[in-house]
């Protein structure tokens, strides 16, 4: 196999520093390289590494071979692409442009006594560029009328041209022309992959954008072209397919999160009106929501974010958040109007004084959650970056709105309605039945509060409950990084035994490809005969199929379930290893999902042979253990060669080098080309090689001739052996070590964080010493995150009890707060298990946003009762009335941003586990977190305000609330 290095930075790195460097190392050894690779060209580019698009090009005219086909790609379709803005990378898999190939025939230049030599020799110097000059051309001696340029017609073009390359003639007359001892065909350069689409010979493209384009945009724009590349000069019965585009699933995860997001936002609204009781309130927040998104979009613009999965979860979760503020407000004024009998003008104004605070308290406090977590750096601290920005711009816009918009609205919209009796309509007769049930409810958790409020020794050990259910169920909920989810597309990779032959594996993939046909759900299916995916080399004996599947909506059976019956009707093939792979979680972070290693031989023996046996006895303990599955590895040290064992002595007598002998073998069997030629504005290469039949085994290289130093034709049997060995077919390298690529997945049930656990663990007991294993792509980055996710919380927890000190002027009364969070944290953990869902940066993301708004609801709380507690009521007296007043506008956000998640939690489709990952653990985290938190959150304040009452931690310390301060201004 060959593959090109790739060099990989960290994230955060100046990618133009980067290709310097790197060009700068390569200048450094160019000279050390081989003549042939230094014609060549070493090249470093720059791009993004994972395939952007994948585009078969097909015929069904039977005459459109796959060489016409590669060809009318690379002439009139890959110059186009290239020009795409934001396409940084564009090629045809296999090598089959246009070459003239020219098939020597080792008999007959035995006949007539021709070295490959001449024949190389006499192709440079009679197929060749001039500019024999000018006629006329001024001298400044004397006056000429006309100059003349001299043209020559240049290297041969054609078939023909080369066939009359003289390669020896007689002052008789007598003349040997290349096409007496070759057979001159205009072919292919190689012949090194076969392409096919659904059983028709293609031409695959692969795309890969530039470093800092949008993929979305690149995509749509490279469709737009390929539309009229085929109306412009498609022949007829010439098409192409798109049969992998990245954006498949991003597109159609974002058309899902979009009907989420008017799914939510008409939950939410019902909710609301449920409990406010009529429309006009319900109108507020329903104009509220729209206003704090619409200013979210331009900042996250303002901060370069784009719209994508991440930044979609934080706005259908915002939605919720958004709501909260306007809620408040709208309860507050409707409380007002009741109790007092207020217009909504004056109810409006009274209820600010004692709200405005709270407000923006909790606007400080889950702001202070995010903004944090926007500075993390590394891929975890990029996915928290744009959620966190998304989430805190709105947060602090719906509180800029709930104190400027929602009370006016309020007092324009809204009518003292209080103690009017309304008309008997089934609505209102279920509103007044849902608002008498909830008053029942209400006395009933009052009188609860009043028996529990003072015990500590409920409080305490209540709380201490949920602490250690939640250390219990953090050990028993699977964790992850980003979960797998059904992208549209399954990859299939898949080896013949060591030294198949390419035809052998072609027919591997033609039978795949008919299986694949009969399986309901699969589109359209690619196959590639010579190009492993994985590893993105090329090598005779492996192949890889691109599976397209059917739109989400089309198909009745899951890509797992797909899997598997592609699994079970292709165990029939025999003499070939066939592995299934899903695309990559996250595009760019390796070529399949699941997960990726390497292992390293670290002890530097260069022992290919040991390297294999320890790379299949670990493979082999791999597939031991039920939580892994897909294990494949193509490290193989059994690939059949020749030794070719030359004696010197004997060569040197028979007037034969060394260097010419190999220089001979390299042309016959390997290819050579000196020159080339301009067909259809394109350079092409002229290649030499010994026709098919004369290298068709290991023993015809013995029949074989070199000529020595006397104009002799001497065989290779009589100066060299050769000695049949196994080695690599290609040698991997990575981190300078010799290693060993291992790819698989997690089985269905368990998550990639228990795999990744599971192997160090049978790394560390089963391989010898000087061996290590080392991970790459994206469970690199899985095994760095480690236990970041509880550094984020204690971070967030830091400055949430920053925030509310700086509040309260106290050090005492923020750890009635900070001590209620538990319970949501452990109703998280509860839901993701009871539905199966890991622990992953999700559910993390979920928790984040968890810890601000159950705050919020202990910031309800707290700020009334310590209120209360200024006015003279005893702490005792302000946390009940502080429960009493809140209860209503805790349970009502709350149960309006879990009504925002439901669609989240049942979601199906593209993107499922991500949306029930993220819906799963915030619902569960609110409904644990409400219910229980407002039993336990009056106990905390009762505890904390009683030493508050008692213990001054500074002398100016003093329990104001920034209420107050707003009331004085």
């Amino acid at each position: 196999m060959v593959k090109p290095p790739s060099v990989v930075f960290n994230l955060g790195t100046d990618p133009n520093q980067a290709a310097l460097n790197v060009q700068n190392r390569v200048a450094s050894v160019v000279n050390k390289l081989p003549p042939l690779v230094v014609r060549e060209g070493v090249k470093v580019s720059r791009e993004e590494s994972n395939m952007l698009m994948y585009i078969n090009l097909y015929s069904q005219d039977p005459n459109a071979d796959m060489k016409f086909l590669f060809n009318f790609a690379d002439i009139n379709i890959l110059p186009e692409l290239k020009r795409v803005d934001g396409v940084g990378y564009a090629d045809i898999l296999g090598t089959r442009e246009y070459a003239m190939r020219i098939w020597l025939k080792p008999d007959r230049m035995l006949a007539y006594k021709i070295s490959t030599d001449e024949v190389m020799e006499a192709l440079a110097s009679q197929s060749l560029e001039a500019s024999p000059g000018k006629t006329g051309e001024s001298s400044g001696k004397r006056s000429q009328a006309f100059e003349y340029v001299l043209k020559y017609t240049g290297r041969f073009t054609t078939k023909e041209g080369y066939e009359n390359v003289i390669l020896r003639s007689s002052p008789n007359g007598e003349i040997l022309r290349l096409k007496d001892v070759a057979e001159i065909e205009f072919g292919s350069s190689m012949y090194d992959i076969y392409s096919n689409l659904n059983n028709h010979p293609s031409a695959a493209i692969v795309l890969k954008q530039s470093y800092g384009s949008n993929a979305s945009q690149v995509i749509e724009n490279v469709k737009k072209r390929m539309k009229e590349i085929q109306a412009e000069s498609f022949p007829k019965g010439m098409s192409y397919e798109i049969s992998y585009d990245v954006s498949k699933f991003p597109d159609a995860s974002i058309e899902k999160v979009i009907h989420t997001l008017v799914e939510a936002f008409i939950l939410v609204g019902l909710v609301v009106f449920l409990f406010l009781g009529d429309w006009r309130s319900t109108i507020i927040p329903a104009m509220a929501v729209p206003v704090s998104l619409v200013g979210t979009f331009f900042f996250m613009q303002y901060f370069g974010i784009t719209l994508n999965l991440i930044t979609l979860f934080a706005l259908v979760l915002a939605i919720g958040v958004v709501v909260d503020d306007a809620i408040v407000v709208i309860e507050a004024v409707h409380a007002k109007m009741e109790e007092e009998h207020l217009s909504p003008l004056r109810a409006t104004q009274r209820a600010m004084k004692e709200i405005s605070g709270a407000i923006i308290a909790i606007t400080f406090l889950m702001a202070a959650v995010f903004i944090p977590v926007a500075f993390m750096s590394g891929p975890v601290g990029l996915f928290y970056r744009q959620f966190s920005i998304t989430m805190a711009t709105a947060i602090i816009l719906s509180g800029i709105v709930a104190l400027t918009l929602t009370p006016a609205l309020c007092a324009m919209i809204l009518k003292n309605n209080h103690g009017h009796k309304r008309k008997k309509t089934p609505v209102n007769r279920f509103l007044d039945g849902f608002n008498n049930l909830f008053n029942r409810g209400a006395r009933k958790y009052e009188g609860l509060l009043g028996r529990i409020v003072t015990r500590r020794l409920v409080t305490f050990p209540v709380l201490g409950l949920f602490c250690l259910g939640t250390w219990f169920l953090h050990g028993k909920v699977p964790t992850g990084f980003i979960p797998n989810e059904d992208q549209g597309h399954v990859l299939r990779d898949y080896s013949n035994a060591p030294g198949s032959s390419l035809e052998r594996t072609n027919e591997i993939a033609e039978r795949l490809q008919k299986i694949a046909e009969g399986i309901d759900g699969i589109q359209s299916v690619s196959a590639l005969a010579g190009y492993e995916i994985l590893t993105e080399g090329t090598g005779a004996n492996s192949g890889t199929c691109l599976i397209n599947l059917k739109n989400w909506s089309e198909r009745k059976h899951s890509v797992q379930e797909i899997m598997d019956e592609l699994e079970e009707k292709a165990k029939d093939i025999s003499g070939a290893t066939i592995e299934y792979f899903l695309p990559p979680a996250v595009p760019g972070y390796g070529a399949a999902g699941g997960f990726e290693l390497r292992l390293l031989d670290k002890a530097g023996s260069g022992d290919y042979k040991k390297m294999e046996q320890v790379s299949n006895d670990f493979v082999k303990e791999l597939r031991k253990h039920k939580e892994l599955t897909s294990l494949f590895s193509f490290y193989s040290a059994s690939f059949p060669q020749y030794m070719l064992h030359v004696d010197n002595d004997i060569a040197q007598q028979k007037g034969v080098s060394i260097e010419n002998a190999m220089n001979t073998l390299s042309t016959l069997l390997g290819s050579n080309y000196e020159i080339s030629f301009i067909k259809f504005d394109r350079q092409y290469k002229v290649i030499v090689q010994a026709a098919a039949q004369y290298r068709a085994e290991p023993e015809d290289i013995l029949k074989l001739y070199v000529k020595n130093n006397k104009d002799e034709m001497v065989p290779f049997s009589t100066f060299m052996k050769m000695e049949k060995v196994y080695g690599l077919s290609e040698i991997t390298r990575y981190n300078m070590y010799n290693a060993s690529e291992i790819s698989g997945s997690a089985a269905p049930g368990y998550s990639s964080g228990e795999a990744i656990k599971l192997i160090d663990e049978i790394a560390a007991k089963t391989l010898p010493r000087g061996f290590a294993i080392d991970w790459a792509g994206i469970s690199k980055d899985e095994v760095a995150q480690g236990n970041q996710a509880i550094y984020i919380f204690l971070i967030c927890l830091g400055f949430v009890y920053l925030i509310l000190a700086a509040q309260y002027e106290s050090f005492i009364l923020p750890l009635a707060v900070i001590l209620s969070l538990p319970t949501g944290i452990f109703g998280a953990f509860v839901l993701l298990k009871l539905m199966g869902l890991e622990n992953n940066i999700y559910a993390q993301v979920a928790m984040v946003m968890l810890i601000g708004l159950l705050g919020k609801n202990a910031v309800l709380i707290v700020e009334f009762a310590v209120q209360k507690h200024r006015e003279g009521y005893t702490v005792f007296e302000a946390a009940m009335e502080g429960s009493r007043v809140r209860f209503r506008p805790i349970l009502m956000t709350s149960f309006a941003f879990i009504a925002g998640l439901i669609p989240l939690v049942f979601a199906t489709g593209p993107g499922a586990l991500g949306n029930r990952t993220i819906g799963t653990a915030a619902a569960g985290g609110m409904l644990f977190g409400t219910v229980f938190g407002v039993l336990i959150i009056p106990g905390l304040y009762y505890i904390f305000g009683r030493i508050a009452e008692r213990y001054r931690l500074t002398k100016i310390e003093v329990e104001e609330p920034l209420t107050e301060e707003i009331e004085h201004v």
